[in-house]
């Protein structure tokens, strides 16, 4: 999929099948993992907001008084995502108050297919660590030090960021980056005796693989990438 939408929800509380709605949904569009456009919408929830959820998020009841309904901006949303991949931390919780609120409408649901949940992508890639997304954040050294309060917006923002890492996108998360090479088998020559002959070693000529006009197109984007998010390359330097 060249084109994926980084997704994150604020809402009233932890369960949407007790009442609660969402306050604030941000998007965050990757393409070929480079970020482009983003939305954010401050959601009026019908509802109040709890003290302890506001603790959480910052977004208060007299911020949201004069915000659209769900029902008003649904459109603009789904339009926004079209039928794209969605990436979203913990999938489940983002996913059911979405569809809470599509169901509310009598709108078609969000099929969890489509949905990529980097929570299950960092467990399956370190086992037994931390995966919340401050701890995500620091293994791949993406700043996150603004993040005084949960948004929305910038957590959509600093999800895109780990997962372009957690895809190997970063130069931090290149795997073989402190990970063990895989054991290289050596042919020894044996020797009958101190007098017997070393065998000459065999020279081959080394062979061309030529790269297609889209591979280097999509290297040369890679490499402007990286460069924009992060600086340039390890190889970068490299001369050939």
């Amino acid at each position: 999929m060249s084109r994926l939408i980084v997704l994150d929800t604020e809402t009233t509380g932890l369960s949407h099948a007790n009442g609660d709605r969402i306050v604030e949904l941000g998007c965050v569009e990757l393409v070929r993992l480079r970020k482009g456009e983003s939305r954010q919408w401050y959601i009026h929830p019908e509802r109040s907001i709890p003290a302890e959820a506001t603790r959480i998020h910052g977004i208060t009841d007299a911020q949201v008084a004069h915000a659209p309904k769900f029902f008003e901006m649904v459109d603009e949303f789904l339009q926004f995502i079209g039928t794209d991949g969605l990436v979203i931390h913990n999938a489940a919780f983002d996913l059911g108050f979405l569809n809470a609120e599509l169901k509310r409408l009598q709108r078609p649901e969000l099929v969890s297919a489509r949905v990529i949940d980097t929570l299950a992508l960092a467990r399956r890639k370190f086992p037994g660590a931390k995966s919340d997304l401050n701890t995500l954040c620091k293994r791949f050294k993406i700043d996150n030090t603004h993040r005084t309060l949960h948004g929305a917006l910038l957590d959509a923002n600093l999800l895109a960021d780990v997962y372009v890492a957690l895809k190997g996108g970063s130069q931090f998360a290149l795997d073989f980056l402190g990970e063990p090479s895989e054991p290289v088998a050596v042919t020894t020559v044996a020797h009958k005796s101190s007098e017997s002959a070393v065998s000459s070693p065999v020279h081959r000529s080394m062979r061309h693989w030529p790269l297609s006009a889209e591979e280097q197109a999509a290297h040369a984007a890679f490499l402007e990438f990286m460069q924009k998010e992060y600086g340039g390359a390890l190889w970068s330097g490299i001369s050939k």
